[in-house]
């Protein structure tokens, strides 16, 4: 797979997400949801 400009986004969003996750309160849990989720869909890896 080849990382273009169009699978940053996700790329990041997941990462931002897995982040959130390390440092736990409530708005950060629905944030990092939203960033996880946001990030499979934009790899396409959940349809």
């Amino acid at each position: 797979m080849t990382i273009s400009m169009a699978h940053l986004q996700p790329i990041v969003s997941l990462i931002a997400g897995v982040l959130i996750l390390a440092m736990p309160r409530l708005l950060n849990y629905i944030v990092a949801i939203f960033l996880i989720v946001s990030g499979l869909l934009g790899l396409g890896l959940v349809r």
